[in-house]
């Protein structure tokens, strides 16, 4: 049985983005003593990507509760209507909400990394009486090491700083790391001075076929407009397929239009496609400039930039002397993985999910937001307050509310399917349809 949150022994929340700010919310509404540990500044990983638009409106990215208590303060919500960037979500909602639970008396912590997680006094390898000690949150701050107890905790520390790298065997490829300061693994903002220097009338190799991959074409694409910008577009795929997701049938309309611009620049005469192309290797030729080499030994030459958006995975290394219970593909919860994995549920819905599927077998640890979809695409920001509104009604006792959990997903054309081995059909989905998946919060 979950201990019981107290002062000494309070709800800790790791991560103080969208989801953990969500769950502390819903803390504090129930009376909860709870701490946010943050690594770096409220909301810091949205501001990396800040120049990128949300394909999710204002009503779709305020949990109902943290408005709540916004609204309390006198804070205007934005119109519910408009689609916020994420430098505009983490300053017109995540700092103010961070404001209002620390005016409320909630433990918001920024500077403060986790670095490590266990039961008091017992390893990975103690199995009595784990249940009735409470956690060690091992963290490292401003003043050193510490080491906080917890009743219970909440994984909200998503995904982002964690890229997939370019190499195509989940390691980076030969010579990558040696030749780092060449590739980015993020969405070039072209609007900032020095990465439009930086890209501008140079060649640039984009490895990735997801919405990060269809906002950075739609940027360079800009670029060669203006400045002469070439791009070699890699796909591990054997085709496009539906790479460029429903188009016009995606209820994400945003989204949609999204994919229809990178349609329309992926077959312009500045970007060149390249299928079944699977990095192993990185190298200086003979002009100085990078050589991309596939593993059936294809090379794309003259490459002065590499962009490479392959996904983001999730950092286990702190919960190593937990027990957990992780799918072996994806690193999620292993009941939530069938629900989520692009090869099993065949462009499906999501099914409502909360406490019941994010629970670990470590009583009162739980994985939410992107960490709990490990290395699956596809999160709505609603999925994550619908998690953690179920997770802190369990912490608090309330077992009636946790299990009563309503999720609404909109419908989208996009599969986000991993495709088998040089396949050629693009995944699971063919041809893109009006279909329904759990889907992106940001295009990240």
């Amino acid at each position: 049985m979950t201990l019981t949150p107290t002062a000494d022994q309070p709800l800790v929340i790791v991560g103080a983005g969208p989801i953990g700010l969500a769950a502390a919310a819903h803390a504090h509404r129930r009376g909860l003593p709870v701490v946010v540990l943050e690594a770096g500044e409220v909301g810091h990983a949205v501001a990396d990507w800040g120049h990128v638009r949300l394909f999710s409106p204002w009503s779709e990215l305020v949990d109902p509760v943290a408005g709540e208590l916004l609204a309390g303060t006198g804070w205007q919500a934005p119109d519910p209507q408009q689609l916020p960037d994420g430098a505009e979500w983490v300053t017109s909602y995540l700092r103010p909400l961070a404001g209002a639970l620390a005016d409320a008396g909630v433990d918001l912590r920024t500077g403060h990394r986790v670095v490590g997680l266990a039961r008091e006094g017992r390893d990975r390898l103690v199995a009595n009486g784990r249940d009735e000690v409470p956690f060690a949150v091992h963290v490292r701050g401003p003043r050193g090491h510490e080491v906080l107890r917890a009743a219970a905790v909440i994984d909200a520390s998503g995904t982002w700083g964690q890229p997939g790298p370019l190499g195509t065997d989940g390691y980076p490829a030969i010579g990558e790391t040696d030749h780092a300061a060449a590739i980015s693994y993020a969405v070039p903002d072209v609007d900032d001075r020095a990465v439009r220097e930086r890209y501008a009338g140079r060649h640039v190799a984009v490895a990735g076929a997801g919405a990060s991959a269809q906002n950075t074409l739609v940027a360079l694409g800009r670029l060669a407009d203006e400045a002469g910008t070439r791009v070699t577009w890699l796909l591990r795929r054997g085709e496009t397929g539906n790479a460029f997701g429903g188009g016009d049938n995606d209820e994400l309309a945003a989204r949609g239009a999204l994919g229809n611009r990178a349609r329309q620049v992926a077959s312009s005469d500045a970007v060149a496609t390249v299928t079944g192309f699977r990095t192993a290797a990185v190298a200086r030729g003979a002009d100085d400039r990078l050589v991309l080499t596939a593993t059936d030994g294809r090379e794309v030459t003259g490459v002065d930039e590499v962009v490479a958006v392959t996904g983001f995975r999730p950092d286990l290394s702190w919960l190593a002397e937990v027990h957990l219970d992780l799918d072996g593909e994806l690193s999620s919860p292993s009941r939530l993985a069938p629900e989520i994995h692009p090869a099993h549920h065949s462009c499906g819905t999501v099914s409502p999910h909360g406490a019941d599927l994010l629970r670990q077998p470590e009583q009162g640890l739980y994985l939410a937001g992107m960490k709990s979809y490990g290395r699956a695409p596809s999160f709505l920001a609603l999925t994550g307050f619908e998690q953690v509104r179920s997770i802190v009604a369990e912490v608090a006792g309330d077992h009636a509310s946790a299990a009563r959990v309503e999720l609404t997903l909109p419908e989208t054309g996009v599969c986000g399917a991993g495709p088998a081995y040089d396949d050629t059909a693009g995944g699971c989905c063919g041809a893109p349809e009006p279909l329904t998946v759990g889907t992106a919060a940001t295009a990240r």
